[in-house]
């Protein structure tokens, strides 16, 4: 519970969910963006952004599938479901991005033909290839997906950090997107994020 600039009014952030209240808690406001209009600025997208950040340090990158395109010297992590119409408009836009590594978290959360998907990326000789041809050329993956998966070590993780739509990105920074972004503004975020020591 942190006070905002607005007298009697308080920012209560619980289950990965931003409130406002006032000082009794006798009134709630749900689903509430609060701007400041000198600004411009959302204040709510602002908090939610530092209050849901992950280090990326701790995001499990042994568990994703990784690509890299040129020197791979910037970063980016991302969650994404097979069948997410979303992600594929995202992995779009990252075909045209150079001078990245990209890691990709499976995270199957639209049923389970994205469940079998999933399994079948990763349990294919070339994951990264077989992403793609899924996301970008709409190629199913044909493979069996009867290895051992992370799978289920990549939805727990995902819970526990209340990630609960595809594509979530992560930056080095730790600023977490939910949803897609347009080209330009992963461009900018990629030049603009700075590792967290």
């Amino acid at each position: 519970v942190v006070k905002t600039p607005v007298a009697g009014i308080y920012e209560v952030f619980a289950n990965g969910q931003m409130l406002y209240a006032d000082e009794t808690a006798s009134y709630i406001f749900i689903n509430a963006n609060l701007v400041d209009t000198d600004k411009k600025s959302n204040l709510t997208e602002e908090r939610m952004s530092k209050l849901t950040a992950i280090k990326f340090s701790d995001l499990p990158l042994n568990l994703a599938v990784k690509r890299v395109k040129g020197k791979g010297t910037r970063k980016l992590a991302y969650f994404g479901d097979p069948n997410c119409g979303y992600c594929k408009k995202f992995e779009q836009d990252l075909a045209k991005i150079d001078d990245v590594t990209i890691y990709v978290f499976l995270y199957p959360v639209l049923g389970p033909d994205s469940l079998q998907k999933a399994k079948a990326v990763w349990c294919s000789k070339d994951k990264a290839k077989v992403w793609d041809d899924q996301l970008v050329n709409n190629v199913a993956p044909t493979g069996p997906g009867t290895c051992d998966t992370p799978i289920d070590k990549i939805l727990a993780f995902g819970h526990s950090k209340n990630i609960t739509g595809t594509p979530t990105m992560f930056f080095v920074d730790g600023t977490r997107v939910p949803g897609a972004i347009p080209l330009d503004q992963i461009e900018q975020k990629l030049a603009s994020a700075k590792p967290v020591k």
